[in-house]
């Protein structure tokens, strides 16, 4: 007879002494019984805690986690630890208080010992501690480390930190020579003031100066690195919209583009997941300063935003004699605005009053018109003295192109949690958006011609023109030169032929003969897809746990059984080189007590986090399983693949249907490769609606076939 479910096999350790080997049910019961094994007295002053990994505290809540074959360890409870280790830190013997303060930056991450220890005035204590300033080097990296991580539970408001505190945290990033764990951690805290307190913003902006934050980013170490441009993303992210503008130009003064283009991107060491995820952040932010023009309408009445339609037609048509007669100048600026591609020929500002894109439209006009005048005159002329009817329209272009920018790089968008999808070309020009609108304009009036269009197929270019910038943006070029490279490559005919290679390999043939053909092989593919992703989850895959802060990340593995019955998972402390040994996941999960797999917002992780405003990428990204009894184990997939293979997996482990994206493709483009390769035989020639009739029977059956 099997043992009830919710007994399980523990080795239990106290140290000076062999370890326990017992059968429990309850924690509490099992703490007592050891506490008599050991003859200890006072069974109050006693907890279980975890013998491995983050050796956290087991309570009431998570003694349901433990497994069977799980070492624990006897240990004080978190309420007397919480107390000796405030009387330590407080002590003279600086030896005794360097370990003491080592101790608690390690327990300060398990969220029982962080509520004992914030309720006996804690943060307070380590507070005073760093005011005090007569902490430096271990002790001090200790007592910040463990200030960081009490403060990230959430318990204690950010809001009750004192400008003292704040002084002396700005003070160690504004010093020329600091201890790098020291600055490490002064970013990070400083970082989360900024995020989680709309008052303490204020207060760090005004003692943090940008240039020593562009400072920081000249160092080697490329963890220093991140945590600076950390800060500069959240001081720039909860600025007011006023101050941005001018915090933006104080950054370019500084050189900050070309500080990270040079001692980041073209450093020596690779860019690391968490900094190309800050690159992208900072790319996000300085595109969205251009949402304000994006949402400003033209006033057709404002003089001043008037003479700058004035000054492109003057630029394209300075040569021509200027008629002196109003009637006649206004009948000649009708025809010069026509000529320029205005959709209002008599009041070219109407254009400008729909949003997005609003006055950036106009904009990148005369940024076009002025810095590269030849070739604003070259395509207005060229398109002006055709008569064919196939002239590219240079404003209505303008004006959809930059529409169009906009929603590729999602200008005015917030940026998305995990993302790490950053553009080193970017970095290379200061004024990377007007040169990327410059490229793309000149790319718009290629593709025109090349499609001998009309005015009738202007959205059909549009179309032609997205898909070749998101196809050259995918190739990440390194430069604004690159990328013209890129879509020199990319021309129509290659569009063209991209679209039909692609078309063919997804080609569904509607004749019945293939119809019933695609029926029959399709159960096929469908194992055949079901296996490889029970393969992937055989090999298992690497999760990120989401904390407050992403540089301090945790990581977990999970990874299916050989035999498909139990889930096996366990946390790392980094991710890891390929495969991770079973050995090494100490938790698990039979499949068998799976009840169902939920995705997004009914992930209950994403349904506790609801209050800390989830990104949108994070929700498509997450899943949880639903296991008895009434217990979750939750995910966050690092990418799309990862998440589509895992979801598949799981439900096809359940025997339910595959519904994933990645499911339909693979599905698509196995059964086209297999319809291909059984009717080679039948290429060129012309499959029928409806079989041939069957011939009529012989007169007799009377023949025979001589082999010889």
């Amino acid at each position: 007879m099997p043992p009830p479910a919710d007994i399980v096999k523990v080795a239990i350790e106290w140290p000076g002494a062999n370890a326990q080997l017992i059968e429990m049910d309850q924690v509490c019961i099992c703490a007592q019984r050891d506490i008599e094994y050991w003859s200890l007295s006072g069974s109050e002053q006693f907890a279980l805690r975890y013998a491995d990994g983050p050796q956290l505290y087991i309570t009431e809540q998570s003694r349901g986690d433990i497994k069977n074959g799980t070492i624990l360890r006897l240990a004080i409870s978190p309420g007397r630890a919480a107390r000796q280790l405030l009387e330590r830190i407080q002590s003279h013997g600086i030896d005794a208080r360097l370990e003491a303060l080592k101790e608690l930056a390690k327990l300060s991450a398990d969220p029982t010992f962080a509520t004992e220890f914030i309720n006996m005035e804690g943060i307070g204590t380590l507070a005073r501690l760093v005011e005090s300033g007569t902490h430096f080097g271990e002790m001090l990296a200790f007592t910040l480390t463990a200030f960081l991580e009490l403060m990230d539970h959430g318990i204690v408001s950010w809001d009750l930190i004192s400008l003292s505190f704040i002084k002396q945290i700005a003070g160690y990033v504004n010093q020329p020579m600091v201890d790098v764990s020291i600055l490490q951690r002064s970013l990070a805290i400083l970082e989360s003031m900024v995020l989680n307190s709309h008052s303490l913003y204020h207060r760090v902006a005004q003692e943090i100066t940008v240039g020593q934050l562009i400072g920081h980013l000249q160092v080697s170490n490329q963890e220093i690195q991140t945590y600076a441009i950390a800060l500069i993303n959240a001081l720039f992210l909860k600025a007011p919209e006023d101050r941005r503008q001018e915090m933006a130009s104080t950054l370019a003064q500084k050189h900050l583009r070309s500080i990270i283009l040079n001692h980041v991107i073209r450093g020596n060491r690779p860019i690391k997941a968490e900094m190309a995820h800050q690159l992208y952040v900072l790319q996000v932010l300085t595109f969205n300063l251009l949402e304000e023009r994006m949402m400003t309408k033209m006033d057709p009445n404002d003089q001043a935003q008037r003479d700058i339609i004035f000054e492109l037609r003057r630029i394209a048509f300075d040569g021509e004699n200027d008629p002196t007669g109003t009637e006649k100048r206004k009948a000649m600026y009708t025809k010069d605005y026509k000529m320029l591609g205005f959709t209002n020929h008599v009041n070219p500002a109407m254009d400008f009053t729909q949003t997005p894109p609003g006055m950036l439209a106009l904009d990148n006009m005369l940024y076009l018109a002025k810095v590269h005048q030849d070739t604003y005159i070259r395509i207005v002329l060229e398109n002006s003295s055709r008569e064919d009817k196939h002239e590219c329209p240079f404003g209505r272009c303008a004006i959809e192109l930059t529409r169009m920018l906009c929603e590729i790089l999602q200008v005015g968008e917030l940026p998305n949690e995990g993302c790490n999808d950053y553009h080193p070309m970017f970095f290379t020009h200061d004024r990377a958006w007007e040169e990327f609108f410059c490229v793309c304009i000149q790319l718009l009036n290629k593709t025109w011609k090349e499609m001998r269009a009309t005015a009738e197929d202007f959205n059909k270019v549009m179309q032609v023109v997205r898909e070749q910038i998101t196809r050259a943006l995918a190739m990440k070029p390194s430069s604004i030169d690159q990328l013209k490279n890129k879509l020199r490559g990319l021309n129509y005919s290659e569009i063209l032929r991209l679209r039909q290679s692609e078309r063919m390999s997804q080609d569904d043939f509607q004749s019945p003969p293939i119809i019933e053909l695609r029926e029959r092989i399709q159960p096929e593919i469908l194992e055949l897809i079901k296996q490889q992703r029970l393969n992937r989850l055989c090999e298992g895959s690497c999760f990120r746990k989401l904390g407050n802060r992403r540089r301090q990340e945790k990581f977990w593995f999970c990874r299916l059984s050989l035999n498909h019955k139990v889930l096996h998972y366990g946390d790392l402390d980094e991710s890891p080189q390929g495969e991770v040994p079973f050995e090494l996941l100490s938790d698990k999960i039979p499949v068998s007590d799976i009840k169902s797999v939920v995705t997004g917002k009914d992930c209950p992780h994403m349904k506790e986090k609801s209050a800390l405003k989830q990104n949108k990428e994070v929700l498509e990204l997450a899943f949880s399983v639903l296991y008895d009894p009434d217990e979750t184990l939750n995910f966050v997939a690092p990418n799309k693949y990862e998440y589509c293979i895992w979801t598949d997996g799981l439900c096809a482990l359940l025997g339910r249907e595959m519904g994933s994206d990645l499911t339909r493709s693979d599905l698509d483009t196995l059964i086209s490769m297999e319809m291909k390769l059984r009717l080679l035989d039948l290429e060129n020639i012309t499959i029928p609606e409806a079989p041939p009739p069957v011939p009529k029977e012989p007169s007799s059956y009377n023949f025979t076939y001589n082999y010889s």
